[in-house]
Formats: structure tokens, sequence, C-alpha cells
């Protein structure tokens, strides 16, 4: 029996990751491929393990790519999991969602994330969690006004909103990115610049709409200590330390993004 799940894959240049998640969703009932013009390998990739395809051309406006494809495509199966192509599910993930989607208490699921960074786990420090897992008719990413000052095309930042009951899915899903520590600092440039704006957005629009956890963040942005908060949190509190020199190095480009944001705020001010 394949397993009822539409994977959705957003992806561009993914042709280091990508064969290797493909070759772990193979039990999935129904994979999509979702790229933003990508000029590698990855569309080859796709067909090659038997993915849908499709070629994802953002107008600058809602819906991103994620929302996109909830709202335009038809999806085989009632539920849908949304993977980057670096987050690998393990065997026993596979095997506990297998049993998860047939019940009917839940529309959607909390997964945790075992992070790698430069090539070593993360056993400590701030864990990393996601709510990718829902029933279609049940959820979709929330909407950020952000038509006018938005670079990204995918929801990065933006949390699914699910009409019914959460629960967490215990066994982990691996994230481990292979394309290096340039890939990585690129990639957190960019959200650092969209993390700035969408302060700035919100300072106009008020922070009441957030979450705790997100306006605690906003709020020591705006007192300018952000970066200590997180080391301190991540790395002390969190016992971060424990993953020796990889815990400190991670600890310290994390504390760097938050560096990058509230520069970011003050340039975007002037």
């Amino acid at each position: 029996m394949m397993i009822p799940i539409s994977v959705v894959i957003p992806v561009k240049n993914e042709e280091k990751n990508l064969p290797r998640s493909l070759d772990l969703l193979k039990e999935f009932s129904e994979i999509i491929v979702v790229d933003s013009g990508s000029t590698d390998k990855t569309k080859e990739i796709a067909e090659k393990w038997g993915a849908r395809f499709i070629n994802f051309e953002w107008n600058g406006k809602f819906p991103k790519k994620r929302n996109w494809v909830l709202r335009n495509e038809r999806l085989k199966n009632d539920w849908v999991l949304f993977l980057d192509a670096d987050e690998l599910p393990s065997k026993e993930f596979i095997e506990e969602i297998k049993e998860r989607v047939g019940r009917e208490d839940y529309d959607g699921y909390w997964i945790t994330f075992i992070n790698y960074f430069m090539g070593n786990q993360l056993k400590h420090g701030d864990k990393f969690r996601k709510l990718p897992l829902f029933k279609v008719s049940k959820g979709e990413y929330e909407k950020i006004e952000e038509d006018s000052w938005s670079h990204l095309d995918m929801e990065i930042h933006e949390h699914p909103i699910i009409e019914g009951n959460v629960g967490s899915i215990k066994a982990p899903i691996i994230h481990n990115d292979y394309r290096g520590l340039e890939h990585y600092i690129q990639k957190h440039n960019a959200y650092s610049s969209w993390e700035a704006r969408r302060y700035l957005k919100l300072k106009e629009e008020g922070f009441d709409q957030l979450n705790k956890r997100q306006r605690l963040k906003y709020k020591l942005i705006e007192m300018g200590v952000m970066p200590a908060a997180y080391f301190i949190g991540s790395f002390f509190f969190k016992a971060g330390f424990l993953d020796g020199r990889t815990g400190y190095d991670f600890a310290r480009f994390k504390a760097n993004y938050f560096l990058q944001i509230q520069s970011k705020i003050k340039e975007f001010q002037k």
C-alpha cells in the first residue's frame, strides 16, 4: 500500500539534495516538485524519480509557492506533507505517519527536526519544529501583506493555520543541507532582509496578530539585544555547548543572523 499523502517539495537548484530526498519518499503515492526556475539538473532528477514537476513563476503577490499549490493544483490525497529537499524522513517517521493519517482525531501534525550543521548533528540547543503535515481541506499558510517589499517566492516564516486539532509526530525528520556553508550564509542573508522589512511593516500595522514567541523575538530585536539573547539562551540555557565546537559555531551564526536583521532595520529606516 502506498502512503496516501501528497508530498510537495519546493525547490530551486537542488540537484545535490533532491536525489537523496526522492529516494526516501518512494512509498508515498504522490510526489510533486515545485521549481522556481532552476538552472541545474533539478528537473531531470525529478522526472527520473517519477515525480510530477511544476515550474512556478511568482508574480510578486499572494499566493506564494506553497499556498499556490494548495489553491491551484489538484492533489491526489487528503493529506499533504511539505518538505524541503534537504529534509529527509527517517524510517521511524514514515512508519509513524502510516498509522497517523488513517485516524480522524487530528487535522495536522507538528514535526520535530534533527538538525545538522557543517556535517555534524546538533543534539542540543534550540530545537527546530514545524507544522508541514495537514489535511488539504483544513489548512493554508498564513497570508502576510508583502506585495510591495518581499523578494522571496516561497513561504519561509509563514506558519500554517489549521482548522481543527493539531497533534505531534514523535519520530523526527533529518534536516541536512549538503550545499555547504556558503549556501547557508546566502540563504540567511536573504531571510534577514525579509525579516527586517517585515518588522518595519509590523511596526506600522501592530504586532497583535503574532503569537507570544514571535512578539518576544521582535521585542528583543527592537531593544537591540536579540543576538546576545539567542546565543545565551541556545548555547548556555539549552545546553548547545554540549555539541562542542559545532554547537558554538551554529549559535554564533544564528546570533549573527539576528544581528543582520537589526542592522538592516536601521539601514532601511534611513
